[in-house]
């Protein structure tokens, strides 16, 4: 396989998978619409990320929501990964049809096509996340591993942010979540990214195309949009603290992601392309590490040398998690994959990227007010 269409392509994870391909000798096709949420209003002249691929790839600009558009991309093409996406589980909660249109809807007509049009693709590799699997695994002394369900408003507002066990309501032990934990997505953007795996797996298979379904953590790194208010936390702290505006911390500040560097990212990514065995097959891909958000705040400000005041506020959002760290044991055992960068190396490298930046207006209170407006915000 020669050649591989990128959806998503100029976005912070496709483009580092692009360039990686090129220099591996790959023919690189790029379809992406170039959404101003992340490339900003004029993406062609000001977005750095478009800018690092477009004299490397071929670039189609256009919609995975457009039949047309998918046909021209796909034309003489061996591999698909698909990464264009709305993403953020905040926004999914109010604009529903736009990423069910979008998240499901246009990998619905990349399917289609590969099932009724002729057509060289030997393999798909979908963009899954940690989503999909809503709170992940914990374990309860009396009944074992259990997976709970969606937080109570009425516990969250007096400010109980802990998970019980579905069965008896005590508290519960984190554990790292494995590909085979159970699926239940607590937001609308899960659900999509949910819906988006499990149809390339079955559509693909009975097509005898290979497919790949990777199940990303929480990916940063330089190139990370410092313009989108609603995904990102590290993105979203930072343009605050460069703005010299507070940090306000959810809930009690010790909910947990697990950040992975987005050249592991594109690393793991690219194993998936290149190796068979990983044909069929879903994995995580993150570092096994859980980072609670004080951390993420307070490493933030020291490698800034910023002093703004970081406040804990007992604010939530409804259909966040409160947990979930990545069992990675699968994918080193099957692809040989391995995180290369640890979070204080990442943060390291991604504050310094975006210490040469120029700093957008932070726009993050307006996308509160959003949630607010609609009831989701507390």
């Amino acid at each position: 396989m020669k050649n591989i269409l990128i959806t998503g392509g100029a976005g912070f994870i496709g483009s580092n998978i692009a360039l990686k391909l090129v220099d591996k000798g790959f023919n690189v096709t790029v379809l992406d619409n170039l959404s101003s949420q992340i490339h900003g209003t004029d993406p062609k002249c000001t977005s750095p990320l478009y800018k690092s691929i477009i004299d490397k790839v071929v670039f189609i600009e256009g919609s995975v929501t457009s039949r047309e558009d998918w046909e021209n991309a796909l034309h003489h093409q061996d591999a698909v990964i698909h990464l264009a996406a709305e993403t953020g589980t905040g926004q999914s909660m109010y604009q529903i049809q736009r990423y069910m249109d979008v998240n499901v809807g246009g990998t619905a007509i990349m399917l289609d096509i590969l099932a009724n049009n002729p057509h060289h693709i030997k393999k798909v590799i979908i963009a899954s996340s940690r989503a999909i699997y809503g709170e992940g695994k914990y374990y309860c002394k009396t009944h074992g591993i259990v997976y709970p369900t969606e937080r109570e408003d009425r516990d969250l507002k007096n400010g109980d942010f802990s998970c019980k066990c579905p069965v008896c309501k005590k508290d519960v032990k984190l554990l790292p979540t494995s590909e085979d934990s159970k699926i239940h997505p607590t937001s609308v953007y899960g659900i999509t990214k949910q819906n988006q795996e499990q149809m390339v797996l079955t559509v693909c298979k009975s097509l005898n195309i290979a497919a790949v379904s990777y199940r990303y953590q929480n990916v940063y790194g330089p190139g990370q949009s410092l313009t989108n208010p609603y995904t990102g936390i590290l993105s979203i702290f930072s343009t605050r603290i460069k703005n010299n505006n507070d940090i306000n911390i959810f809930e009690d500040g010790k909910e947990t992601r697990d950040f992975v560097f987005i050249e592991d990212v594109a690393e793991a990514t690219i194993l998936g392309l290149e190796k068979d065995e990983a044909n069929g097959q879903v994995y995580n891909v993150g570092t096994g590490v859980a980072t609670d958000v004080v951390t993420v705040a307070n490493t933030l400000a020291k490698y800034y040398q910023n002093d703004v005041s970081i406040q804990i506020s007992g604010n939530y959002r409804l259909g966040d998690i409160r947990h979930n760290f990545a069992d990675i044991s699968k994918i080193y055992r099957e692809l040989g994959f391995k995180p290369e960068w640890s979070f204080e190396r990442g943060i390291h490298a991604f504050t310094a990227w975006v210490s040469h930046q120029e700093i957008p207006e932070d726009k993050y209170e307006l996308s509160i007010e959003e949630m607010q407006n609609k009831g989701l915000y507390k």
